[in-house]
């Protein structure tokens, strides 16, 4: 799918592999356009691509407004963005501080065998 935006000249190309770090995806394949035709030419790339490979699109958002489109083809979600959007939202970075503060519960969860305090009752820790 690399191929597929690189082939429609969408910038600074990302792909975030959440394997095991979520259940939204397995991975994020970002990018970026320089205007609203260029981003709507990147979707249909991408749309036309998966669908000859047989792959539904479950979601698509904000195809009209070409500001920030997101592409779900369950395993993988596609989020074509304009610059000011990408720069503003940061998911490279958002998703980077998530999968850290993940692996270290995940670190903790083993290491002590106790429940973190989300997994308590009511978010709450056990004061026991």
């Amino acid at each position: 799918m690399t191929s597929v935006v690189e082939d429609k000249k969408a910038l600074e190309v990302e792909v975030i592999d959440l394997r095991g770090k979520t259940i939204i995806a397995d991975y994020f394949l970002l990018c970026t356009g320089t205007s609203r035709t260029h981003i709507q030419a990147v979707v249909d790339g991408v749309a036309h691509a998966m669908k000859d490979h047989g792959m539904r699109c479950s979601r698509r958002e904000g195809y009209t407004q070409a500001r920030w489109v997101l592409l779900d083809y369950g395993d993988v979600v596609v989020h074509v963005f304009a610059e000011d959007e990408r720069e503003f939202y940061d998911l490279e970075s958002l998703w980077r501080s998530t999968a850290t503060r993940l692996a270290g519960q995940e670190t903790s969860r083993s290491a002590d065998n106790v429940p973190l305090a989300s997994e308590a009752p009511n978010g709450r820790k056990d004061s026991s």
